[in-house]
């Protein structure tokens, strides 16, 4: 007989089944929905948009950039050569001064008064030797007769040439008692500018290299500009340049300017290599008419060498980097970017040098590396590889270091 209570166990037996029964059925529907999700390939991400430009080819000049100073070619130092009170300064701190023009004045009287000094003696000198020559004729006229010892006679000799040599000597001393009055006015041994009096008027001054000098006079018509080239760029330009005689190009910017405003030409070379730093030191000539190039400014250098070659240049914004390596993305001809490692050389006319990895003619991507990777299809916008407010910029700074000769 069935009662209450079996009927309540067997009801509750039949909905346990049930509900196992309905979560088989349901797990087996799901998979069987993931499976058929699984095999259906997900759709593929649409081309990113990027901007590619052609690789420009062209002849170039290699040129190396160094940090060098300017130097004057003339440097003296002002110093008195006698000893005196010094009575006049007559230039103003900083002006230009021509070869010749008076700088200072030393008390000339006491070396006016040892001319006079001199001069009587030479006059006394001269006296003398006038009466000894007298002399000595009288002796030789008295001497044929035999009217006087020939002992006597070469006394009288000897005394002439003693009074010619005192001549000699007055003379001598006269030429340095005049020497010294003219260094009493100080002159200005070059052209260019000086600098500043260290000894004002009133002053005592000595003659002497051990003493202060009275100012400085650097030239200014040419200056140098010194500065280290490594042993690779000297071997590659300078070295074959000197040995076949030819000069290489060399351009001068300062801090303030952009290009590189004016031209020189390779003065001198070191005669010996730093081992420590691997460097050799080359000094360039560049004229300085306008005097703006003062000694001991900082120089932009620009130096070329060798003969014009063809190589392919790429804006540096196209330029990704990879660790220690650099690299290019190149859209191929199906429009898929495409990984291309690179060697980068110097810049040239606001584009880059790439020594190798790339070709004329190849399209690289210059805008959107940030949105694509290697193997990615792209949609490429075709563009100038320099913009052409940047040609007009790079064609100015071309300009600005390259004058017309």
């Amino acid at each position: 007989m069935n009662t209450p209570t079996t009927l309540r166990k067997r009801f509750a037996l039949t909905a346990t089944v049930l509900a196992v029964i309905a979560l088989t059925v349901g797990g087996a529907i799901s998979a069987i929905g993931i499976s058929a999700n699984a095999s259906t390939p997900p759709a593929a991400p649409p081309a990113a948009g990027v901007d590619v430009a052609a690789v420009v080819g062209k002849k170039i000049i290699d040129w190396q950039s160094y940090s060098g100073r300017i130097e004057a070619v003339d440097r003296v130092e002002i110093r008195p050569l006698v000893s005196g009170t010094l009575t006049a300064v007559h230039f103003k701190d900083g002006a230009l001064v021509k070869k010749g023009e008076v700088l200072f004045t030393i008390d000339p009287r006491p070396y006016a008064a040892e001319v006079a000094r001199a001069e009587a003696q030479l006059a006394g000198a001269e006296a003398r030797a006038g009466y000894t020559s007298t002399d000595v004729a009288r002796g030789q006229r008295l001497l044929s007769d035999n009217a006087i010892a020939r002992r006597d006679y070469e006394e009288k000799q000897n005394a002439a040439r003693e009074a010619a040599a005192n001549v000699q000597a007055a003379k001598a001393a006269l030429r340095v008692a005049r020497l010294n009055l003219e260094y009493t006015q100080i002159v200005a041994p070059v052209a260019g500018r000086i600098s500043r009096a260290e000894v004002t008027v009133g002053n005592v001054v000595t003659a002497g290299a051990g003493t202060v000098p009275l100012t400085t006079l650097v030239s200014v018509a040419k200056v140098y500009a010194s500065f280290d080239v490594d042993e690779q760029s000297f071997l590659r330009y300078v070295n074959p340049a000197r040995a076949a005689g030819t000069s290489v190009p060399v351009y001068l910017g300062l801090a303030n300017e952009d290009g590189y405003s004016r031209q020189g030409k390779v003065g001198s070379v070191d005669n010996r290599l730093d081992a420590t730093s691997g460097t050799i030191r080359v000094r360039a000539v560049f004229d300085n008419a306008d005097g703006q190039l003062l000694p001991g400014l900082y120089a932009r250098i620009h130096l070329g060498g060798g003969a014009p070659r063809e190589a392919v240049l790429v804006a540096e914004k196209a330029l990704g980097t990879d660790q220690d390596k650099r690299f290019v993305l190149v859209a191929d001809q199906t429009n898929h970017a495409v990984y291309r490692q690179v060697r980068v050389g110097s810049a040239q006319d606001g584009l880059v040098v790439v020594e190798s990895g790339l070709k004329s003619g190849e399209r690289i991507v210059v805008n959107g590396l940030q949105r694509i990777r290697p193997g990615d299809a792209i949609t490429p916008t075709e563009v100038p590889m320099l913009p052409v407010a940047d040609k007009a910029a790079a064609n100015d700074a071309d300009a600005k270091a390259k004058p017309a000769a």
